[in-house]
């Protein structure tokens, strides 16, 4: 469990920050202990600490919410009554108004139709640069997406202030709770109680245009929407538990889809057959409906697409590591997991051990034509917890990847980079690239 306060962690940052090669921060413990059923003690961040790096034991903590509750993030920052937070009915509840928000056919449809026109600026205007640095672009377009579909803002002041806060925010999401002056977690509450002030702005707006009229279900944006939901009894969600879940959503969807943007980007700049396959799906569907924005009935035609989108997830790892907490004794296959011990579990071993995955870090679309080993795709997390934008992210990188293959040529100006793992990883120098039209 490493010496006394600082555990494991200086090895952590060893692996992942310095040589940069985090697979062997659990490799190592491999050789040393041997596989057993892929749990192993230690001390992280704090705290005695069960490391779970086997899809076998992975599936049981996350279909066991009661015994493994959701540790991380802080609910000071992403709210007391947000999806990531709540516990048992309270969460049922609040799912499926999320779910059906998000993932009711009505709404995939006006996210695709929302979020196209900004792709396809931002491609064009990428190409009249002529040279960008992918991740800081990627982000560019994600958050404008994300202000439009879930508020409804268009660029402006405000959406750079919320960008500015977001910023703050997440920088705190993954720092040590320390709340005092000069720390990141300080500096991400501060952004939190703003992000507040502005959403409830916002939502008291709505209000207002809204009172006297009758909407359909799925126009307008996330926040409208969560606004009419009412559940079996006819009951709406609160103000706070909308704000709340509002503010969750872009903390989840912010980063991740910008960061796996950035990285399908990259891989295709190394892998001119995968680039070659994805022309060629989506020229065909392009002849087809003459060159028009893409539909969601055209984004199920597009296979080899989707397949390119999953192995982009599943290989970038954007969050290798999930916490739980133990809320009471727990005896699983002879080993003893103490009442309030964390839980790492370590999703980012699943996906790069060459058991589950040929060449587990080449850029391979085509795995995906066959079925995988149960258990070995936990990207999205797993149970009751799985996330429930999951249908949100594929969608977008299906749009981003079907514009982009139609029109447009790249190559990485350093294809050799360095790839840096904390906070996210990314490579050193921001997936630089030249970028123009074909």
């Amino acid at each position: 469990m490493g010496p006394p306060f600082f555990g494991e962690m200086l090895c952590f940052l060893w692996y992942f920050k310095v040589v940069c090669r985090p697979d062997d921060f659990i490799s190592s413990k491999i050789r040393r202990y041997g596989e057993g059923v892929g749990l192993y003690r230690s001390h992280l961040l704090g705290s005695p600490t069960i490391i779970s790096c086997s899809p076998t034991t992975n599936k049981f903590i996350f279909q066991s919410p009661d015994l493994f509750p959701l540790h991380w993030p802080s609910p000071e920052i992403v709210g007391e009554s947000s999806l990531v937070a709540v516990h048992g009915k309270q969460h049922l509840r609040l799912r499926n108004f999320v779910v059906n928000a998000i993932n009711h056919p009505g709404a995939l449809k006006r996210i695709a139709g929302t979020v196209q026109p900004r792709i396809v600026d931002s491609l064009r205007y990428w190409a009249e640069k002529g040279a960008i640095r992918a991740s800081d672009e990627t982000k560019k377009v994600t958050f404008e997406n994300i202000c439009k579909m879930f508020v409804g803002l268009d660029p402006g002041p405000l959406a750079e202030e919320l960008d500015r806060c977001f910023v703050g925010l997440l920088e705190g999401v993954r720092a040590y709770p320390l709340d005092f002056p000069g720390t990141a977690f300080r500096h991400a509450l501060q952004c939190r109680k703003k992000l507040n002030v502005m959403f409830r702005r916002e939502l008291e707006e709505k209000k207002k245009k809204k009172k006297g009229e009758e909407v359909e279900d799925m126009e307008g944006d996330l926040m409208d929407g969560l606004m009419r939901m009412k559940d079996e009894e006819g009951k709406p969600l609160s103000d706070e538990e909308v704000l709340d879940n509002i503010i969750s959503f872009v903390v989840a969807g912010y980063k991740s889809t910008a960061l796996a943007t950035m990285w399908a980007l990259y891989h295709l700049a190394k892998s001119p057959h995968a680039l070659h396959k994805l022309r060629e799906e989506n020229m065909a569907l392009s002849k087809k409906n003459k060159g028009d924005f893409i539909t969601t009935e055209d984004i199920s035609q597009l296979k080899y697409t989707s397949k390119v989108v999953e192995e982009t997830i599943r290989l970038a790892n954007i969050a290798p590591v999930v916490f739980r907490v133990v809320t009471r004794d727990v005896d699983y296959h002879g080993y003893r997991l103490p009442k309030g011990w964390k839980v790492a579990v370590w999703i980012r071993s699943i996906h790069t051990d060459p058991k589950n995955f040929e060449d587990p870090l080449s850029f391979k679309p085509e795995r995906w034509n066959e079925p995988l080993k149960p258990g070995t795709f936990q990207v999205f997390g797993g149970g009751v917890r799985i996330c429930a934008g999951n249908m949100l992210v594929r969608i977008q990188l299906i749009i981003f990847l079907h514009h982009l293959a139609l029109s447009y040529k790249w190559e990485l100006i350093n294809p050799d980079a360095k790839i840096t793992y904390l906070p996210h990883p990314t490579p050193v120098d921001g997936a630089m690239m030249k970028f123009s039209k074909i």
